[in-house]
């Protein structure tokens, strides 16, 4: 007869496996240089809205930036819903620059058509 009880080792393995997976799935605040201050305003070119955060693809002039923003319970909680975040419009975002990737941003507020949402 076959045992149902998983071994401690298995254990162990699965969980040495799956947390580096799920840590890297979630941005670490500390990654962002909160002494740096960003305001960018440029087109949407893609929009996610997905947890654990929603993003956008920026394109500024001369660069093109990853943005970070909050989860969509929260987007949708403050105002701002999917539909807001469509590839050709104009946004304004405030956040803070990534430490050791140029290209990314975290926003701590998004303005759409006019209206300033906060995202943190």
């Amino acid at each position: 007869m076959r045992s149902t009880q998983r071994s401690p080792s298995l254990v162990f393995l699965l969980a040495a496996i799956l947390v580096p997976v799920a840590a890297h799935a979630h941005h670490g605040w500390s990654e962002y240089d909160s002494s740096k201050s960003l305001t960018l305003a440029g087109v949407i070119k893609e929009a996610g809205y997905e947890h654990p955060h929603g993003h956008i693809r920026l394109e500024t002039p001369g660069k093109t930036w990853f943005v970070v923003l909050a989860p969509p319970s929260r987007m949708e909680r403050r105002g701002l819903p999917a539909t807001g975040l469509k590839p050709g419009s104009t946004v304004s975002v405030s956040g803070y620059p990534h430490r050791s990737d140029a290209q990314e941003m975290r926003a701590e507020r998004i303005t759409v058509n006019g209206k300033t949402v906060e995202l943190r």
